[in-house]
């Protein structure tokens, strides 16, 4: 459990065992390579990307990770997200199954896409 605030990922990172770590990092990398251009922070308690708004945000939890792509990026890869519980603007993908980076790369690509001026 976390007690002392968190203002950074790599703190928020930390605080998790070395396996649930080496997730975070991997999407975390993810979302750094393909938006070098956002920034990253704490917003809601949890590891956040903003470029033009908020891009995506990630949080570890004893059972999943959540990703939370908004609702648009959702509604764009539901056929692809079968099989995953999902809500509104969020997705859990659970910590005893292989997580999907390439969905989650795909989706921080439409997320800098929606997000991306004219």
């Amino acid at each position: 459990m976390i007690k002392e605030k968190i203002t950074t990922i790599t703190d928020y990172i930390s605080a998790f065992p070395d396996d649930v770590q080496q997730i975070l990092e991997k999407i975390r990398s993810i979302v750094k390579n393909i938006a070098p251009q956002a920034v990253e922070g704490i917003k809601y308690g949890i590891p956040t990307f903003v470029y033009n708004g908020n891009l995506v945000h990630f949080a570890a939890y004893k059972k999943h990770i959540g990703f939370y792509p908004s609702p648009a990026g959702i509604e764009a890869f539901k056929e692809e997200l079968k099989g995953y519980k999902i809500s509104k603007g969020t997705v859990q993908f659970s910590l005893d199954k292989d997580i999907p980076y390439e969905l989650i790369e795909k989706m921080v690509l439409f997320r800098v896409l929606q997000n991306t001026p004219e």
